[in-house]
């Protein structure tokens, strides 16, 4: 399965690379928890960071995890450390970032539907987050947590120079060459010269433990974390999306899905197909069959169809689907 991270052993230590978005391909980060607590104690760990974010609950996990590692944690931030991967890379005993490279805080962020209720719940969520965040980055970089906080409101990016003012990393290295493919369009205050390498959309190579490139005979990694050979040509680049554009598309859809399940008298199975991302054909077929095998012949001695009690209100259906961003 594809997945966002990797973890190898090697000989002075073990390696961890975290080279795409946390939680991403559906792998949560208990797979992550798993392999590093094999580690044997006191192993050196090496830990490479090329993130735009993802999963703040993942992240607040694994920052948790390497903190209680036993041996020493060097961060190597290789091309951007974005959102809840910067808040990873503050578990580190040292951060080094070449001086090209960008480092970004913020205030977490999170998609809801529902009752006044479920966005009152949801408010409650992200603010007692941004304490624990809050925490952990005053924490590194000796700031109070007030002018913490307020870095956060504003998406505030870092480049080597100004983290290491900030206390945010602990030595710089010598640049190296990036190609940080990802969509950067949801921060608004995304540096001209990372929107510049992102444009140019540029073949990756791994930096070596001192910041520099990896001999030609070393296969390269791209920003998705897949391991191609030298000999094979770059993939090809796909078209600049557009946030605004899939986000009206999967409300649009969200909000279809849970039409059609209210229509059908199964409120219930809408949390489900959200999930699975199906489209609404299959939910149209789902819901015929599943109204087809448990519609009854309405005789004196059957009640009436109507809701059942078993359904959960729509606000807490649409409400699981939700996922937390950092």
């Amino acid at each position: 399965m594809t997945s966002w991270y990797e973890i190898r052993a090697r000989a002075t230590g073990a390696e961890v690379v975290i080279y795409d978005e946390i939680g991403a391909y559906g792998v949560s980060a208990k797979g992550f928890l798993a392999e590093l607590g094999a580690l044997p104690e006191g192993t050196p760990i090496d830990l490479r960071i090329n993130s735009p974010g993802g999963s703040v609950f993942d992240a607040v996990a694994i920052y948790n995890a390497i903190k209680r590692h036993e041996g020493p944690v060097t961060v190597w931030i290789d091309g951007i450390a974005a959102s809840a991967a910067s808040y990873v890379a503050m578990a580190g005993d040292e951060i080094v970032m070449p001086e090209n490279a960008f480092l970004m805080i913020h205030d977490p962020a999170g998609l809801v539907m529902g009752t006044a209720d479920d966005m009152r719940a949801m408010a409650e969520a992200l603010d007692k987050l941004k304490g624990s965040l809050v925490q952990g980055y005053a924490a590194k970089s000796g700031r109070d947590p007030q002018d913490i906080a307020a870095l956060m409101a504003a998406e505030t990016w870092f480049d080597a120079k100004d983290a290491l003012d900030a206390g945010l990393a602990t030595r710089i290295a010598e640049p190296v060459r990036i190609a940080a493919r990802f969509d950067i369009g949801c921060f608004r205050n995304a540096p001209p010269a990372l929107v510049e390498m992102v444009e140019e959309d540029e073949p990756e190579t791994v930096p070596d433990r001192n910041g520099l490139e990896n001999e030609q005979d070393t296969p390269s990694v791209t920003a998705k974390g897949h391991v191609q050979p030298d000999n094979m040509p770059p993939p090809a680049s796909d078209p600049p999306a557009d946030p605004a554009a899939i986000r009206a598309d999967a409300i649009a859809h969200a909000r279809a899905v849970i039409d059609l399940c209210r229509l059908a008298r199964q409120p219930q199975m809408a949390g489900g197909f959200l999930e699975q991302d199906a489209s609404l054909d299959e939910v149209r077929a789902a819901l015929l069959a599943a109204k087809a095998d448990a519609e009854p012949e309405i005789t004196p001695h059957h009640p009436q169809p109507g809701r059942s009690s078993a359904a959960r209100p729509w606000g807490e259906i649409v409400a699981r689907t939700f996922k937390l961003k950092g």
